[in-house]
């Protein structure tokens, strides 16, 4: 991917508790920091597991660029963000498609560099995205200060990305729109392209 453009390579962590699925660790991102930095990419890792904030250290030193938690998955949002930057990484929160747009206002000004929709429910791919996404979006976009990125995940392809950007979305991650391709290259390519076209709602 990052031989077809991409510059950030993301991440999903699941711990089998706050989703059902597991996938891996720090392990893994450890196994892949040295290569996607020299390519000059960065990694953000999506944290989908309970209680983030006793794990976030570990990511960062095995090279995470971002850390992003779910705001669901622990009482102790401000605290979770600010040991990930205390690490030294940028510090994300992520919202599933049932907590309120304004649930980062409390973070955003002094401790959130990333805010991310989720536009299905966390967990499973090759989900469709949920379409009231894209109007959570725009409200998430007009209530976070402008330094703060908006990431949106879920159901993301070449027909749904230029949506998303128009509602404010600047991340667009895309798992198997891509990776089930035949040409994974070319298929980030044409999300890439719809991300920065025109859009016309119909």
């Amino acid at each position: 991917m990052i031989g077809a453009g991409a510059r950030i390579i993301h991440v999903d962590v699941m711990d089998g508790h706050f989703v059902p699925p597991i996938t891996f660790g720090p392990l893994i991102v450890g196994a892949i920091a040295d290569l996607v930095h020299d390519a000059g990419a960065a990694i953000d890792v999506h944290l989908m597991i309970e209680r983030p904030e006793r794990r976030v250290q570990e990511f960062v030193h095995a090279g995470a660029d971002n850390v992003t938690i779910h705001v669901e998955a622990t009482p102790h949002v401000h605290y979770a963000l600010m040991k990930i930057c205390e690490a030294g990484a940028s510090a994300g929160a992520a919202i599933t498609p049932a907590t309120p747009a304004d649930a980062l206002a409390e973070v955003a000004d002094d401790l959130l560099g990333v805010a991310l929709c989720m536009s299905v429910d966390p967990g499973w791919g090759a989900q469709e995205l949920i379409p009231a996404s894209l109007g959570k979006l725009e409200r998430m976009r007009s209530s976070l200060p402008g330094q703060v990125a908006l990431e949106v995940d879920g159901g993301v392809h070449r027909d749904t990305a230029a949506a998303c950007a128009a509602a404010g979305a600047n991340l667009l991650v895309a798992g198997s729109a891509v990776f089930a391709s035949d040409d994974p290259g070319a298929a980030y390519r044409e999300i890439a392209a719809a991300a920065e076209a025109p859009f016309e709602s119909r």
